[in-house]
C-alpha cells in the first residue's frame, strides 16, 4: 500500500488498470504473524495455508481511497500504459487474485479479527508525515 500511496502522491493521480474489476486477497499483519504462529504450532508438516481475511478487494476501492487521502483525482490508466504508471508494480496490479483461507481456517483454527484492508487504508497511516 504504501508503494501505491507514493506512486500516487509522485504523479498526482492514484490509478487502477482499465476498469479496476481486478482483485486482490489481504490480510492484516497481525492477523498474518498469528497464522504464523498457528502454521509452526498446528499446522501437518507439509501443509499449505492462505493467509487471508478480504478475499477479494478491487483495485479500484483501493485507488479511491487512496485518492481521498492524498487529495488527488482517481483515474484509469489504459492497460497498455500501466507499466510507465505504476512502474514494477503494473504487473501485479493488473492480476486478478481472489483468494480464500476457509480451508485454512478450519485447518488450524485460525480467524483473522483485525480491520480489512480498505478501513486500514481509511485510517491514514499511510498517509502521515515522514
Amino acid at each position: 500500500m504504501a508503494t501505491l500511496v507514493q506512486i500516487a502522491q509522485a504523479k498526482g493521480a492514484s490509478g487502477y488498470i482499465d476498469e479496476g474489476f481486478n482483485r486482490w486477497s489481504a490480510v492484516h499483519r497481525l492477523d498474518a504473524g498469528a497464522l504464523f504462529r498457528r502454521a509452526l504450532e498446528d499446522a501437518p508438516a507439509g501443509s499449505t495455508l492462505h493467509g487471508v481475511a478480504d478475499e477479494g478487494v478491487a483495485i479500484k476501492d483501493i485507488a479511491e481511497v487512496i485518492g481521498r487521502h492524498a487529495g488527488v483525482p482517481v483515474v484509469s490508466i489504459p492497460g497498455e500504459q500501466a507499466a510507465e504508471h505504476f512502474s514494477w508494480l503494473a504487473p501485479f496490479l493488473a492480476l486478478d487474485a481472489p483468494a480464500s483461507s476457509a480451508l485454512t481456517q478450519e485447518l488450524v483454527d485460525w480467524h483473522p479479527v483485525q480491520i480489512g484492508l480498505l478501513d486500514d487504508l481509511d485510517q491514514g497511516h499511510y498517509f502521515a508525515p515522514r
